[in-house]
């Protein structure tokens, strides 16, 4: 595993190098923004690691030029314990998962392996439809009624999980472990932000493919003009 971490921090990467190295993960440190990306325009990694908080520019601005350039690694965000703001928009940005500081390197660990789990695709790959919906969970790629539509990672699992049980409500509370995301500790709040993204890049306004059940969660309609 080659990854790329983003940080002003020197002492946090040299700590964390020492820790990863001998876990098979190859660390690339890049101390700011634009540094780190000039580093992935290189290629070659697997994964990056982006602190929200550095100066000039933030995480936050690096992750929506990395989106924006069309790069779809996986992305793990550092951010202030208790910053929900700050988690919120990162993975409205695209983000795939956080940790907040301070944190373990054993915990960082366990969550890049978790993120690179996802992206892999799957050993037995299946197409799902409902409501003028598709996704092929081997390359993890959707369509809407036939036009190709660029989700995040996070936004691709939630979905197949509501496409696997088109028709049934989904708690709100169960949607992330039912994606597979039983590991990303976001609240609630965050979860609607997907969905609302989801929705735009679903040209699902007003919400007609992925319904809101007040005060229990969500449901995909079996089709687009399903009542």
């Amino acid at each position: 595993m080659r990854v790329l971490l983003i940080d002003d921090d020197a002492r946090l990467a040299e700590l964390l190098g020492g820790y990863l190295t001998p876990q098979g993960v190859a660390l690339v440190h890049a101390g700011g923004g634009q540094a780190g990306l000039s580093a992935l325009a290189a290629g070659g990694f697997d994964a990056v690691v982006l602190d929200v908080m550095m100066p000039g520019m933030d995480g936050l601005a690096v992750l929506r030029k990395v989106r924006e350039a069309g790069h779809r690694i996986p992305v793990l965000m550092l951010t202030a314990r208790g910053d929900e703001a700050d988690r919120v928009v990162g993975l409205e940005l695209g983000a795939d998962d956080y940790i907040a500081k301070p944190f373990s390197p054993r915990e960082l660990l366990a969550r890049l392996r978790a993120v690179l789990r996802r992206a892999q695709p799957d050993t037995v790959a299946e197409k799902l439809s409902a409501s003028g919906i598709t996704i092929d969970t081997g390359s993890r790629e959707a369509w809407v009624d036939g036009t190709p539509v660029e989700l995040t990672g996070i936004e691709i699992d939630l979905l197949t999980a509501l496409l696997r049980r088109a028709g049934r409500v989904v708690p709100r509370a169960a949607l992330l472990e039912l994606a597979g995301r039983g590991d990303v500790s976001v609240g609630e709040r965050a979860v609607d932000v997907h969905i609302s993204r989801l929705r735009k890049k679903l040209n699902d306004d007003p919400p007609t493919r992925i319904r809101t059940v007040r005060g229990v969660g969500y449901v995909l309609a079996r089709s687009a003009d399903e009542p």
